[in-house]
């Protein structure tokens, strides 16, 4: 039997931006970063790209971004990786675990509405200050297959709760209420900021990296200077004539910025994200279709209003 596997294509293409970033002598955060960034942005119809070493580092950079700390608490799913959670730790403050849906393994609305009422009556066991105000919500979209953010944006609103999409698995992806809806893009307005992983085995890859998008520019001028140790311009800027030679550190800052080497395979992999993500999609149809008869699995449903990666126009 032929059991169809997908790994991440590197095409010529990739291979001589990247030699030709290596003859340049510019190897770290520079033009080809910020090529990347451009093209992301238009890409998913967002106003602000910041291109990180990872999605775990474009998660961070958004909730330190909106303010996330010590004596809060942040709404994600049980069903993620670790990253997700990990980030709202990171700033001391608590993650509130939310059961999801069994057939979309989405994240729970009404599952995370209950747990709001546990929280406040104290229900959540004796490890959770019930004092705690919830601030966030991380929702995630399992294999691309998005929420309902209309859905979910009503909840945040209703609960006080900024949003910040953990899309590590969804570019690119869309939503919309109904078949005569227009699509959305993930990333395009439908959370304070979007965040997008380019591991390797995700739908484009730079071997390792992240990107966080937003349409606010006071976050995604936060999330671009914490990026870098809170440098107040990047050697970039410094170098290139854009700015002069000095920098001042604004802030306690990470060390989370991409490399033009990883842009360099970036920008060739987002030209060909369509294709590849075809692709994928016939080796998802095939494995339904050789385990369609095999009782003991339970297939993922697909939701035509929920797009596979890039079928939105």
């Amino acid at each position: 039997m032929n059991i169809p596997f997908f790994r991440p294509e590197i095409s010529e293409d990739e291979i001589v931006e990247v030699v030709s970033s290596l003859r340049s002598g510019w190897l770290t955060t520079g033009p080809r970063v910020r090529k990347f960034e451009e093209e992301f942005a238009a890409a998913v119809n967002a106003k602000h790209a910041i291109a990180v070493n990872s999605c775990t580092a474009a998660l961070h950079l958004a909730v330190e971004s909106l303010g996330l700390g010590a004596r809060q608490a942040v709404l994600v799913p049980t069903l993620t990786f670790a990253a997700t959670a990990e980030v709202v730790r990171y700033q001391g403050a608590v993650p509130i675990l939310v059961d999801c849906d069994p057939v979309t393994l989405n994240m729970d609305l009404e599952d995370a509405a209950l747990k709001l009422q546990q929280m406040r009556a104290g229900k959540l066991g004796a490890n959770i200050d019930p004092q705690l105000p919830v601030t966030g919500i991380i929702p995630v979209h399992v294999g691309g297959q998005m929420m309902d953010i209309g859905a979910l944006q009503n909840f945040a609103s209703q609960h006080g709760l900024w949003m910040v999409e953990d899309a590590a698995h969804a570019f690119p992806a869309a939503w919309r209420n109904n078949e005569s809806a227009k699509w959305q893009r993930c990333g395009a307005g439908t959370a304070s900021v979007t965040c997008f992983s380019f591991y390797a085995n995700k739908t484009i890859t730079t071997g390792e990296g992240g990107m966080a998008v937003t349409e606010d520019a006071s976050l995604a001028g936060r999330m671009k200077l914490m990026s870098l140790h809170g440098l107040s311009h990047d050697a970039w800027g410094r170098y290139s004539g854009q700015g002069t030679w000095d920098y001042k550190i604004i802030a306690p800052g990470f060390k989370y910025n991409m490399t033009d080497l990883a842009a360099s395979i970036g920008i060739h992999q987002l030209e060909r994200a369509k294709s590849m993500r075809t692709k994928r999609e016939a080796v998802a149809k095939r494995y339904a279709e050789l385990l369609a008869d095999t009782e003991q699995i339970e297939l993922p449903t697909l939701d035509k209003n929920r797009s596979i990666p890039g079928t939105c126009s």
